[in-house]
């Protein structure tokens, strides 16, 4: 299934990739920024040969002068080498798929934590590292680039005026998911009150509709981070628990098939309650590991 090209805004097309799953929900967003000296292009989207048919359409005979990753997650980057590939276009990212992870997390890894199998594209290198603040010059276009790590320490949101293409970190259809090693919650907190210090117009996110009350939603997320913590330390009260356990308790509205997702987002604030010194666990940090409150 292949959507159509939609121009949402003034030079801002955006192709919703043929993708669509309990994870991606309608699919994956690429966004085609058309400037006065050529095109760029944020989140190539999955290795689908029409959803790149698609992006050549829209290009037209614009250049592509950059192709801009929000994080290396295969949904969104998986179809960058046939499109570099078409265009020769260079790709800008924060780094490698484990750039930008906190100390906390780097620890876990040298312990033995994995990740959830949530698509990490472990052999994306950009062709150039993008730092968190740089204006990028491109196109004819003012980019700005910001590290927002939480979903994935490489994960970076791209600013157009007061436009904000928010990747994973800020979608309007669902939480992000945060799944350690890869998803730190603390620093997932962290950016949310980075990106609600300033004023915004519109989110551009990486699946789903545009957000149109920006302050709103950073907001709603917010709240319902610090809720899951509250009722993660309220059932504590009553008993250790391990994350599977919790999940089945909390997402009580929750799709079976999800609960293992589920599971990773409980994780993910076990690992920050215990680095805030709140909860602790006689075992090494896993997701089969009971926790206690302290």
């Amino acid at each position: 299934m292949q959507m159509g090209a939609e121009q949402i805004a003034g030079g801002v097309w955006r192709l919703r990739a043929g993708n669509p799953s309990p994870m991606t929900g309608s699919g994956t967003n690429s966004y085609v920024l058309l400037g006065p000296d050529g095109a760029v292009l944020i989140d190539p989207g999955p290795a689908l040969p029409d959803h790149l048919a698609g992006l050549l359409v829209v290009l037209g005979n614009a250049p592509l002068r950059a192709v801009l990753l929000s994080h290396p997650h295969l949904d969104h980057s998986a179809g960058l080498p046939a499109l570099q590939a078409a265009t020769g276009a260079r790709s800008y990212g924060f780094g490698a798929a484990d750039a930008g992870r906190s100390m906390p997390m780097q620890r876990l890894v040298d312990a033995g934590l994995t990740g959830g199998g949530e698509g990490v594209d472990a052999d994306f290198i950009p062709d150039v590292a993008v730092k968190d603040g740089e204006i990028l010059q491109l196109a004819g276009l003012q980019i700005e680039a910001i590290h927002t790590p939480g979903h994935m320490g490489a994960h970076l949101c791209f600013a157009l005026a007061e436009t904000l293409f928010s990747g994973d970190h800020v979608m309007g259809w669902s939480s992000s998911l945060i799944s350690p090693p890869d998803g730190d919650m603390g620093q997932y907190m962290e950016s949310l009150a980075k990106l609600a210090a300033r004023d915004w117009q519109h989110f551009y996110p990486g699946h789903g509709e545009i957000i149109v009350d920006p302050a709103a939603r950073l907001l709603e997320l917010t709240r319902h981070r610090r809720a899951r913590e509250a009722a993660i330390l309220a059932a504590l009260a009553k008993a250790p628990a391990c994350p599977d356990g919790l999940a089945a308790q909390l997402y009580t509205d929750t799709p079976p098939a999800l609960l293992g997702a589920a599971a990773r987002n409980i994780l993910a604030h076990l690992i920050d309650l215990h680095e805030r010194k709140l909860v602790t666990t006689p075992q090494t940090i896993a997701p089969d590991a009971f926790f206690h409150l302290i």
